[in-house]
């Protein structure tokens, strides 16, 4: 309980900068102040500026609203594609459908996302879009193997036997009954999916193939910021910290749901 209160309380500290981020910035990323480029931290920059003299607090503020889309969107893809595709491949177990689908999911598996996001990069150019797309697609597999191994467990179920006794079609089944008492275990692959999202979004923006200037993004700073380490280390270590800091407490978060989901857990610690 401990790891998911720290999860969500760090979890929740970017949430409410990127909503904010909507609202107010201490400053306007778009101008440039090269006067005042790499002031430490102080009371004007609360962590200082970058090589272009723009507030920090600001970048990071904007850089939350950046990864906190890309990986929303692109887990939201893989729900809403590879979830289907699983319920689908489980009521069709050992037909020519499930195995079709888990051939497609390997031949997915067979290429990382960076290698996926590079050839789509290469045909659309690099844009946030892109990046989502590239994610998203690499997300479909992970739901759609992690739905099918929950359901194929559950249609051998007695409640299940009882509602194909009464009739109900297989996509009846699916959606009433497998859904719902796989909807903890999506949760929690949600929560783990959406911090390697963020951790995606910031390594492509890192090369060049996510967000692209002036959309600010967490990964374009440490990119900017490589060359500076040793004259203004404030410009790399407060982006990578900001990106160290989501993905640690949306993986607390995570572990701390599946503990408290998850019925085997907590009938083990009781």
């Amino acid at each position: 309980m401990r790891g998911l209160i720290i999860g969500a309380v760090l979890s929740g500290i970017f949430v409410i900068a990127a909503v904010l981020s909507f609202l107010w910035t201490p400053y306007d990323i778009l101008t440039l102040d090269v006067g005042n480029k790499l002031k430490n931290p102080n009371a004007a920059n609360w962590l200082g500026t970058d090589h272009f003299g723009r507030d920090i607090l600001s970048m990071i503020m904007m850089g939350a609203r950046t990864s906190i889309a890309v990986a929303l969107v692109a887990v939201g893809i893989g729900m809403v594609l590879g979830v289907p595709l699983g319920l689908w491949a489980a009521a069709r177990r050992g037909h020519f459908i499930d195995e079709f689908i888990m051939r497609g999911n390997d031949l997915i598996f067979a290429f990382p996302s960076l290698v996926i996001a590079i050839l789509i990069t290469a045909v659309f150019g690099a844009s946030a879009v892109n990046a989502i797309i590239a994610i998203g697609i690499f997300n479909i597999p992970v739901f759609a193997r992690l739905t099918r191994g929950g359901a194929l467990s559950l249609w051998e179920r007695d409640f299940i036997l009882a509602a194909r006794v009464s009739g109900k079609s297989a996509a009846r089944i699916s959606v009433e009954h497998i859904l719902p008492n796989l909807a903890n275990l999506l949760i929690v692959q949600g929560t783990i999916q959406f911090s390697l999202g963020i951790l995606a979004e910031a390594a492509l923006s890192y090369i060049g193939l996510g967000a692209q200037p002036p959309t600010a993004s967490w990964g374009r700073m440490l990119a900017d910021a490589q060359t500076l380490v040793s004259i203004a280390p404030h410009t790399a270590l407060i982006p990578g910290g900001a990106i160290v800091l989501t993905v640690l407490g949306l993986n607390l978060m995570g572990d701390g749901l599946r503990d408290l989901l998850d019925p085997r857990i907590r009938v083990g610690r009781s």
